[in-house]
């Protein structure tokens, strides 16, 4: 699979979505790495926008659920409905059933949905009675927060966060990306055939990523690439051993799905840029979206106004490349 089509992708996510490089590249990583993606920011930075340009660019459905405190779990997985022509339940498929999900405004939900989509993610299965019902291979849950208004928001548990392979954290542009913004939705409404409208992306088949996907995995990785990045989680779970400012910051380290979040996207990184290995950069370049959301942070670090990126920066300066 030439990578050159991924970035043909990546290039038309750019051009749609106008400003949030960082964004679009995490989606392709998170599609190539077989993994789910929690975004966090304002409103307005077109976040539902960026899903549905991927569903544009990939022989995929796409499906956008907002999430509200008076969602109920059948709302996402489907309901058993009576038929009384036939005298028989017909089960109803819900919006987990697409390829790609948008789950805006995930925290808005209460504990039985959020519960309902962590078995989706996790075990990419719905049960519904007694009967489960597997969902697609190409699967991706791109998950939305607003980190400005917490009333009448549900904190996501830590079981449900680690089931996500990365957080991205995503800020407003600048001036001249916002005026590039204007344009490019002015030229919209009136229907102009802009640059953006004109171009026209080759449609990947689910076979493409899944051939890209093997690709990936069959990449070189150095067994001493391999223990940096088992160090780089070790130094989170006992960080008495690296530093004790970093042990006084941190409770509660990564899981071994970070290990394995991390080295999925290193390689997905390395194979975007058209390597056929994986190097220290490539693990450092990804290391903050994958390791954000799986730390607690201790009382005195959150008291001193410390932050898990923070923390993730003292880790990168701590721990020996090879």
């Amino acid at each position: 699979m030439a990578v050159e089509e991924f970035k043909q992708l990546q290039a038309h996510l750019d051009r749609q979505i106008i400003g949030q490089p960082s964004l679009t590249l995490s989606i392709l990583i998170a599609l190539l790495a077989d993994g789910h993606l929690l975004v966090e920011g304002p409103p307005g930075l077109a976040k539902t926008r960026a899903v549905n340009a991927l569903s544009d660019g990939i022989e995929a459905d796409f499906h956008r659920v907002q999430f509200t405190p008076d969602l109920l779990p059948a709302d996402l997985t489907g309901t058993d409905i009576y038929r009384p022509e036939t005298g028989e339940f017909i089960f109803q498929k819900g919006p987990l059933f697409h390829n790609l999900v948008l789950a805006d405004e995930i925290n808005r939900a209460p504990a039985k949905v959020q519960s309902a989509l962590l078995e989706a993610m996790a075990e990419r299965q719905i049960t519904v009675g007694n009967t489960t019902y597997k969902l697609s291979e190409l699967f991706l849950v791109m998950a939305t927060q607003n980190p400005l208004e917490q009333e009448g928001t549900y904190p996501l548990p830590e079981a449900q966060l680690d089931r996500f392979l990365m957080h991205v954290e995503i800020d407003y542009p600048g001036a001249e990306t916002e005026l590039e913004i204007l344009r490019l939705t002015r030229g919209e409404a009136v229907r102009v055939e802009s640059t953006v409208a004109q171009s026209i992306v080759n449609k990947l088949s689910q076979t493409d990523i899944a051939n890209a996907r093997a690709e990936i995995m069959a990449m070189h990785l150095s067994p001493a690439l391999e223990a940096y990045i088992v160090q780089l989680i070790m130094a989170t779970r006992r960080p008495e051993n690296y530093d004790a400012e970093l042990a006084q910051w941190v409770e509660f380290g990564a899981s071994p799905r970070a290990t394995i979040a991390l080295e999925r996207c290193a390689r997905s990184h390395a194979w975007l840029n058209g390597r056929d290995f994986v190097g220290p950069d490539d693990v450092q370049a990804v290391l903050h979206n994958v390791l954000r959301h799986r730390l607690i942070l201790s009382y005195q670090a959150q008291a001193e106004g410390i932050n898990a990126n923070k923390v993730i920066d003292k880790i990168v300066k701590l721990v020996p490349v090879g």
